[in-house]
């Protein structure tokens, strides 16, 4: 006698609602990975404007807060953003964390950290 072979339909649904978990997960992290690449991108452009301008944290804070204005960045401020005296001029550091949620009250929850030194 020959051996059936494949899956049954309770195996492909079990799959099925596995994928389309992590189907759910991606979805719902997409917008803020994208929103974390658009603070990356701030921050690297005010880096390169004010590299070398002699510009103290008001300045940072100032530009740092018309660029994410403009590209619409709503998980962070500029207020959140430390900016801390280093040696060569100022240490610029945003963390914050993203959260989206998922089912119910389940969330989840995305840390980041960029840090940019801009030279005096």
């Amino acid at each position: 006698m020959r051996r059936q072979q494949g899956m049954t339909l309770i195996g492909m649904l079990i799959v099925a609602v596995i994928a389309g978990i992590f189907l759910l997960a991606g979805i719902r992290l997409t917008p803020i990975y994208l929103e974390y690449l658009k603070v990356d991108a701030a921050l690297d452009a005010a880096k390169k404007d004010l590299d070398g301008s002699n510009a103290g944290p008001a300045q940072i804070r100032t530009a740092l807060e018309r660029r994410f204005d403009i590209e619409d960045i709503r998980s962070i401020r500029s207020r959140d953003v430390s900016v801390e005296r280093s040696s060569n001029g100022y240490l610029v550091n945003a963390k914050y964390e993203g959260r989206a949620p998922f089912l119910g009250n389940v969330y989840l929850v995305m840390d980041f950290d960029k840090s940019v030194e801009v030279v005096r």
